[in-house]
């Protein structure tokens, strides 16, 4: 039996507690504008991508949220992750960051890549990732 061809990401979805800050947030940080709204049962969905949705989050309000912070311990999502090309990218990202005042990490350099870390209003991890030697 042969494995069929890996597919490519489309999209992230996360759960957030304010739709209009995170909307905010994740436009300031990625560069990405609000497309559309997916209204679904107890709750909505609003896209944001770049003009040529390549690049995509969708972020959910759901009606039974508790408003409880994100947890990377708990069963489900533990972080996304991101890829740039080289280092010099990833420090373009630290930099970017840092003028956002976002709150981040050090670049960890590690036998498999470089990383930076930082997080959303929710407290969802993401990362900054560069393959290693780029």
């Amino acid at each position: 039996m042969t494995t069929p061809t890996l597919p490519a990401l489309h999209h992230v979805a996360l759960t957030v507690t304010d739709l209009d800050a995170s909307i905010a947030w994740y436009g300031r940080v990625f560069g990405i504008t609000f497309q559309m709204e997916g209204p679904h049962e107890g709750g909505t969905g609003m896209l944001l991508a770049d003009p040529a949705w390549r690049f995509i989050i969708v972020l959910h309000r759901h009606d039974a949220n508790q408003a409880e912070r994100f947890a990377e311990t708990r069963t489900g999502l533990d972080h996304v992750g991101f890829s740039v090309a080289t280092r010099a990218e990833l420090e373009a990202w630290q930099r970017h960051l840092e003028a956002l005042d976002v709150p981040q990490s050090p670049i960890a350099d590690t036998p498999y890549g470089s990383i930076l870390v930082f997080r959303d209003p929710d407290n969802i991890q993401l990362e900054m990732y560069s393959p290693p030697g780029s």
